[in-house]
């Protein structure tokens, strides 16, 4: 994957570096109202997906309250809360991390990663970043009397049901299964797919659906954790859905059901920033006070990216073309 340039970087004037990739902002009702760059082209969306798949587990049978639910679409921080509330899941389940199959880890969030290095023996499973989607699997497991030791199998029941979700909402066969970081299965489908799936969840009315928003919406620390972008764009904008996943995936949807979806390239997370705060910008949603203009200018803008001697002496920015496109929506 190339397409055109997007993001560039600034260091004291000069553009040291620019990133490559696709976004896409889908209408309400799924149609396109902007592409630049392959949209259409299969990528693996990485944790961008947990929402499509909680959906799939809500389906199942999955019995969580909205709290519970955030953590099952998060990649979160880590931080103590995160960790108690997948051993809670499990707890009610009759499990415990000992059943997760993510792979262990220590915090994302500094302070918490310091601490847990200090106190635990070792890293933990529940600690690792996608380990509420893994207890939400295993609880829906639990529910409906499934195997819960190869749960990560893509021809498992749970995955399937899972699969036959994620095709529904994108709207679009998968065109591929893989492996994510965490050792569950990965679909591949085109972004414009899930930009779709994200202005269906954000624009769902009742029903499962809207469960998942909801509980995305009312909990984004849950989801992320503290300073991180999906809570930080959460908490600024109202009533906005957003979701990042590696290698430079984000997607985002207002409550209209108007979606964004980006792939950046070279899997830069700090090129998607400045793309999805401008096209928010783009699609005037950014809401009218100082606090949610600063976090978002700092998000657009690579505040504490580009740094010498410790002090900002760049910025992250469109380049002119992607400006332009941006122009018309």
């Amino acid at each position: 994957m190339t397409g055109p340039a997007l993001v560039e970087v600034v260091r004291s004037g000069v553009v040291e570096s620019v990133h490559h990739g696709a976004l896409v902002i889908t209408a309400p009702d799924g149609s396109v109202r902007l592409a630049i760059g392959e949209t259409d082209r299969p990528v693996y969306p990485r944790s961008s997906t947990k929402p499509l798949q909680a959906l799939g587990m809500l389906r199942a049978g999955l019995r969580v309250d909205a709290a519970e639910l955030a953590l099952v679409c998060a990649s979160h921080s880590g931080e103590s809360a995160h960790v108690e509330g997948v051993s809670a899941l499990l707890g009610r389940a009759g499990l415990t991390e000992d059943d997760l199959r993510c792979p262990p880890d220590y915090p994302l969030h500094e302070p918490s990663r310091l601490a847990a290095i200090r106190a635990w023996p070792g890293s933990r499973r529940g600690a690792m970043n996608c380990s509420g989607k893994h207890a939400g699997m295993l609880a829906t497991c639990v529910h409906n009397g499934w195997s819960t030791g190869d749960y990560l199998d893509e021809r498992h029941r749970l995955q399937q049901a899972i699969a036959g979700t994620v095709a529904e909402l994108t709207g679009e066969p998968i065109a591929a299964t893989g492996v994510d970081g965490c050792g569950a299965p990965l679909f591949a489908y085109s972004l414009t797919g899930l930009a779709r799936a994200f202005g269906r969840l954000a624009a769902a009315g009742e029903g499962a659906e809207r469960r998942v928003a909801d509980a995305m919406r009312a909990h984004p620390w849950l989801v992320a954790g503290t300073g991180r972008e999906d809570t930080l764009l959460m908490l600024a904008v109202p009533g906005l859905l957003a979701k990042v996943g590696a290698e430079g995936v984000h997607a985002v949807a207002l409550p209209d059901g108007t979606a964004v979806a980006c792939k950046i390239a070279d899997g830069a997370a700090r090129a998607r920033r400045p793309l999805v705060v401008a096209a928010l910008r783009a699609l005037g949603a950014v809401p009218d006070n100082p606090a949610a203009a600063s976090v978002l200018d700092g998000l657009g803008r690579g505040h504490g990216e580009v740094l010498g001697g410790g002090a900002q002496v760049g910025e992250l920015r469109l380049t002119r073309e992607c400006a332009r496109e941006l122009e018309l929506v």
